[in-house]
């Protein structure tokens, strides 16, 4: 299947109690690539790059946490599925992780519009995300949530650049309370890089 039509299917799933045996081995395979896709920006915000892999798992999880079953899985799919990227475009999650509950909310307090902010730089060139456009991430008074789905487009001419190791890549974010650059080591690229399709 191309990967702008790749998408997680009730078919794809496993039933719970197999799940549940090959749950461990399963997170042990996936870690060493979430690092890859987990890229901190600035001291308290991480971007973790998503793709089919990382939501497949996701779905399995919730399904076996929240006991659900074959009714839950629906809404899983709706919730997840545009989470993977589809073969020109980077996708990632971002949250703002901040232990101490007093010390968070004054900071999303003072970072309304947010979501608005944030990029990949690609050979200097800036690539601006595109908020998931389901929910309103900044309330009225200003506060954003912890939580950001983002997708970022790239044209072909980005992904070109991007494969090319001479080419500087960063993700970023130009908020006037949080500006921050962040690097993509070599092999953080390469993972990402197989995004593409």
């Amino acid at each position: 299947m191309p990967s702008s039509e790749r998408k997680i299917t009730p078919e794809d799933l496993l039933p719970d109690a197999e799940f549940a045996t090959r749950r461990k081995a399963w997170r042990a395979e996936l870690l060493p690539v979430k690092r890859l896709r987990r890229i901190e920006l600035g001291p308290v915000c991480t971007f973790y790059f998503e793709n089919y892999d990382t939501m497949l798992f996701q779905v399995q999880e919730m399904l076996l946490i929240e006991k659900g079953g074959a009714a839950q899985v629906p809404d899983e799919l709706a919730a997840y599925n545009p989470l993977i990227p589809r073969g020109s475009e980077l996708v990632a999650t971002v949250m703002f992780e901040i232990d101490d509950p007093v010390r968070r909310e004054a900071m999303l307090a003072r970072l309304g519009g947010v979501e608005d902010c944030f990029f990949v730089s690609v050979g200097g060139e800036r690539v601006m995300a595109e908020p998931e456009g389901d929910v309103e991430r900044t309330r009225e008074d200003g506060k954003t949530s912890s939580v950001h789905f983002l997708r970022f487009p790239l044209k072909p001419e980005h992904i070109a650049r991007f494969r090319d190791p001479s080419a500087e890549i960063l993700v970023g974010c130009n908020h006037e309370r949080y500006s921050h650059l962040a690097g993509l080591s070599p092999a953080s690229r390469a993972e990402l890089s197989r995004d593409f399709a």
